[in-house]
């Protein structure tokens, strides 16, 4: 089924059709840094943002109703997009275990899928993920949001409500030093070095979005400085929508050690690897952990 307008009125949209779409599990998964849940909402949980150069808030009732708030029918399309809406996830999820042999691989990958539907991959702008995955490095959740909101407030362009992610431009002009002083520590130059590449060379994101294959688009993102596999995989599945991208972090890395068999690839979930990442990740850090 397809997501679809139900009505428009004072600037929010009631949209029906989304299925199993949850706006708290593709919120709080650690794949984007500008949206916050809002306290004392109306609805059963909200997230408010920006992104596209916009601010805008996600939000869901109880009966999993979505409504986007502050936006018109003419923006629909854009947040559809956004939020992977037209996506078909139960034909994702059949694929991730299609190749996997029956045994316990198979079946904690089952358990990981079932416990985490809802989780949607964003459509994010490609500059905006490069840089705030080189900000996450070594990182954690609130000191990477921290660091963006100074840059954003610092060099973005006023939007509604905020600021808007700063262009690779006004970075580069900036500099290295102004960038520093956005306590970002090591990671400056790094920033510096990736807006310096993606100001000068206009086509470098969309090469990137053009290789072939996972390895060539691999290695032109690690022809910037501190971009090593981790933060391209996570560039690649976030901002270019490259769903064979399988990021290994400490949670990705805890859960295959507690959960899989020692000789376990990962390159069995097949091209929807990225995906299945994102259900281990909330199935060992929110469910294994306890904290939902």
């Amino acid at each position: 089924m397809s997501a679809y307008i139900i009505s428009e009125k004072d600037n929010v949209l009631e949209i029906g059709g989304v299925g199993d779409f949850s706006v708290f599990r593709t919120f709080d998964c650690g794949q984007c840094f500008r949206f916050d849940p809002v306290e004392n909402s109306k609805y059963k949980c909200e997230f408010s943002g920006f992104a596209r150069g916009r601010r805008v808030s996600f939000a869901q009732n109880e009966e999993g109703k979505l409504y986007i708030i502050g936006a018109t029918e003419k923006d629909f399309p854009t947040w559809e997009e956004y939020l992977s809406l037209s996506e078909d996830y139960d034909a994702f999820n059949t694929s991730i275990t299609a190749e996997m042999q029956d045994g316990a691989d198979k079946d904690v990958t089952l358990k990981a899928i079932r416990s985490s539907l809802g989780i949607r991959i964003l459509k994010q702008d490609r500059w905006e993920a490069l840089c705030s995955f080189i900000v996450s490095q070594n990182n954690n959740i609130p000191r990477i949001k921290k660091i963006i909101s100074a840059m954003c407030e610092k060099y973005g362009a006023p939007i509604d409500g905020g600021f808007d992610f700063p262009t690779a431009d006004v970075l580069m002009n900036a500099g290295e030093e102004e960038i520093f002083n956005l306590r970002t520590g090591f990671r400056a130059k790094y920033i510096y070095d990736a807006a310096k590449k993606v100001s000068e060379d206009k086509s470098f994101l969309e090469n990137v979005s053009l290789s072939q294959s996972y390895e060539d688009a691999e290695r032109l993102l690690s022809s910037v400085k501190g971009v090593g596999p981790k933060v391209a995989a996570c560039t690649l599945l976030f901002g270019f929508g490259r769903y064979d991208a399988f990021p290994v972090d400490v949670w990705i890395k805890r859960v295959l050690e507690k959960h899989y068999t020692k000789d376990f690839d990962y390159r069995v979930f097949g091209k929807y690897a990225g995906i299945a990442q994102q259900y281990l990740f909330y199935f060992e850090r929110y469910l294994n952990a306890g904290a939902e």
